[in-house]
């Protein structure tokens, strides 16, 4: 098993996917440092909604069924480029207020943290709401659950032939509902994945790093951590000349600098530590 690739871009290999991952990465980067000197990526405002409603308010029943749907398991098709649908099966993780459209989604057999507009997107067919809720786990050894969470680790994976393959990353938070779960993203694939760490840990296959290498995991500019980003749209060009647009849609509470990232043309989630240069 290792950090599966899947969902937004066309590859040929994992190892592609990887390779473009990381460009994106090294792409963002370098605008990110951009527009904190005021050069290049713009900061677009968002739209205000028509009206505010309060949690108790229920005279939408699209929007109350949308809140009510966090913690269950859903199923449901999915259009792929080639017109082909195929079925998904999962747990509904979190619904992002900064768009109350977009739901995590952690499916099955899969590693990855999905952003889904589970009501709008026009290729999500069929959607069902299952019956039985995955409900909260109980969490075992307490503290150690929360010694992990914010340090940067090395996490072992067996590869096809029984050999391990290191992967450097960092554990972000304890996942919501599937408490278990750990979410982590990796220097080599920086995206969202989530994964039973305290297994690991126990078994020797996830070893925590000392202090001293706790701030070099993930790409930063160095500085002093800026005002919360949540909510703020970034636009960028790519090196081919593509614009890409996307929102900041959560902010590492472990890691204040750490926000998540969800691009307009992909659904993988984006991590990444944004600090203010000068």
């Amino acid at each position: 098993r290792g950090p599966g690739v899947l969902g937004g871009f066309s590859c040929a290999s994992e190892n592609e996917c990887v390779r473009r991952r990381q460009k994106l990465q090294m792409s963002l980067r370098r605008r990110w440092a951009a527009w904190v000197a005021g050069i290049h990526v713009n900061m677009l405002k968002r739209k205000k909604p028509h009206r505010k409603r309060s949690k108790a308010d229920t005279s939408d029943p699209v929007a109350y069924k949308q809140r009510s749907i966090v913690g269950s398991k859903v199923q449901h098709g999915w259009r792929e480029k080639t017109g082909v649908v195929t079925e998904w099966k999962g747990t509904v993780l979190d619904q992002l207020p900064v768009n109350p459209s977009l739901f995590l989604v952690k499916y099955d057999d899969f590693d990855c943290v999905y952003g889904i507009e589970l009501f709008k997107d026009e290729r999500v067919s069929t959607l069902q709401i299952l019956p039985d809720k995955s409900g909260r786990t109980k969490i075992m050894d307490g503290d150690l659950a929360e010694l992990i969470v914010g340090k940067a680790v090395e996490h072992m994976f067996e590869k096809d032939d029984g050999s391990k393959n290191e992967w450097r990353g960092m554990v972000l938070a304890r996942a919501p509902v599937m408490t278990t779960w750990y979410y982590i993203t990796y220097e080599k694939d920086p995206v969202l994945y989530m994964y039973q760490l305290l297994e690991d840990y126990k078994e020797g296959d996830l070893r925590i790093l000392p202090d001293s290498e706790n701030k070099q995991v993930l790409p930063t500019e160095p500085g002093e951590v800026i005002e919360s980003l949540v909510g703020k749209q970034v636009e960028y060009v790519t090196e081919d000349g593509t614009k890409r647009t996307g929102l900041v849609i959560h902010q590492v509470q472990a890691k204040p600098s750490v926000y998540f990232i969800k691009f307009d043309d992909d659904f993988h989630i984006y991590v990444y530590d944004l600090v203010k240069t000068s």
